[in-house]
């Protein structure tokens, strides 16, 4: 009699996660790999699969490429690949994956991103909690059946391809000479940045690139490959200023995500990022013939990125937080371009998927198109003073979104329940959002105004009710 296999510690929203050799081992991941093409369908079709540089991704691949072929799918290992590579493969092939990730988590963690043909996201509505009781199923009856024909495997590498996409996207080729310091984190990018940005792979571009740990390492031995905390942030700040450099990026552990900062060292909100981009995005969609180009953004975004978006012409889509909302909105409204507060940037030239290096190519095309340094550039898309997202662990979170809801849900200001609750006070002198956390026993609190007083008024008051 076997124990009976429950996958929901490591089975969450978006993705699998999991610590290595305890929630995710290989035998889960091979019941997942069979699961995958079960559920999906894809016994005679090709399935795509590759990993990060944690260093447990190489078995894993093995693992989910055994499970997959003994349910009938052909595989094509990627191998070593960034996370939007994978995204780029599904797209440009067709065909569904999976990558072995555990994005920004600690070295003990690994997981699963899995997305279907075109790289369409897996998320809990879309299959994922389907193919963890199929997987489950398998664990639990203690094999996996294997079809009369299994599948076969072969081996692709798509750097190249992936790094002349991104480049047919955005021609860096004519802007002013640029020093860039990246800070890849030990992480996917130390791979990406010198094929897209460098010469290991194409011709040379006006970029002088100065490297921050850019050695693949899973056990991530200078600083946590999580740029959304300040303290990652702190060797790319330092090198920027030292080496006199026009900007800095920072990618997450699998690259998908990108921070900047400007030529001072000062971090650039991805709101700011968020309506750079889009404004590039809205002017070419329009030269191309679209009359009113639709950006998606989420609810805790600047007030100031819906603001640009209306007056250059396009429509604002607003959404609540996370990324299989976003891509799907994206397919659903044709929108050419989203961006979230966590710096995760979707392209609808890039399968609706989110990319931190496509981003990032058109921060240096902006930067590098005109006179002005980064701090000055940035100013234009930060006209308002926000808190950036603060946690508070709580006991009791509804008591405590109560308490904020008896004092601020009045006359002059406006509650919507899109994503938590959203309070604006109605002469647009400020606005907050309060969001329980999916996971963990976390208030989330972002507050934004036209002054910086008013912001910390609003917020010091949200939080001394929140915690009180």
């Amino acid at each position: 009699m076997t124990s009976a296999f429950d996958l929901s510690a490591s089975f969450k929203a978006y993705d699998v996660r999991g610590v290595v050799g305890e929630t995710i081992t290989p035998q889960i991941v091979k019941a997942v790999g069979a699961a995958f093409v079960d559920v999906l369908d894809l016994a005679g079709q090709t399935v795509l699969v590759g990993g990060d540089m944690r260093p447990s991704s190489p078995e894993f691949i093995k693992d989910f490429a055994a499970g997959a072929t003994m349910r009938g799918a052909d595989v094509l290992l990627l191998d070593l690949i960034s996370t939007d590579e994978l995204y780029y493969a599904c797209g440009a092939l067709n065909a569904a994956g999976a990558t072995f990730t555990a994005s920004h988590n600690p070295a003990q963690y690994n997981g699963i991103k899995m997305a279907k043909a075109g790289a369409v996201p897996i998320s809990s509505e879309t299959g994922l909690y389907e193919i963890q009781a199929k997987a489950e199923q398998y664990l639990n009856e203690g094999s996996i059946p294997a079809v009369a024909k299994p599948g076969q495997i072969s081996v692709r590498d798509i750097l190249r391809d992936y790094s002349e996409y991104l480049r047919s996207l955005v021609d860096l080729t004519a802007i002013r000479p640029l020093k860039v310091v990246v800070d890849a984190g030990n992480g996917m990018a130390g791979l990406t940045t010198p094929a897209v940005l460098g010469d290991t792979l194409l011709a040379g571009l006006p970029l002088e690139i100065v490297d921050l740990y850019f050695e693949l390492d899973g056990s991530f031995p200078n600083h946590p490959a999580n740029p959304l905390e300040p303290a990652n942030l702190v060797d790319l700040q330092a090198a920027v200023v030292e080496h006199g450099a026009d900007l800095g990026l920072a990618f997450d552990g699998d690259a998908d995500r990108c921070f900047v900062i400007d030529e001072k060292g000062d971090p650039v909100s991805p709101s700011a990022i968020t309506a750079l981009v889009a404004r590039r995005e809205i002017a070419r969609a329009k030269a191309a013939g679209e009359t009113t180009p639709v950006i998606i953004h989420n609810l805790i975004t600047s007030r100031a990125v819906p603001e640009l978006v209306e007056a250059d012409g396009g429509r604002a889509v607003r959404t609540r937080v996370g990324h299989s909302f976003i891509k799907a909105l994206m397919a659903e409204e044709g929108a050419v371009f989203g961006g979230e507060h966590s710096a995760h940037y979707y392209f609808r030239d890039f399968y609706n998927a989110d990319t931190g290096m496509l981003a990032a190519m058109h921060v240096l095309a902006a930067l590098g198109e005109q006179t002005l340094p980064l701090s000055d550039l940035a100013r234009e898309y930060e006209p308002y003073f926000a808190s950036g997202e603060i946690n508070s662990e709580l006991s009791d979170v509804p008591a405590a979104v109560a308490r904020v809801r008896a004092e601020f849900d009045r006359d002059g200001v406006t509650v919507d329940t899109l994503d938590g609750l959203t309070f604006t006070a109605d002469d647009g002198q400020w606005w907050f959002n309060l969001r329980a956390s999916n996971t963990e026993p976390f208030l989330r609190l972002n507050a934004e105004a036209e002054d910086l007083p008013t912001m910390v008024r609003v917020r010091d008051r949200v939080l001394e009710l929140v915690r009180n």
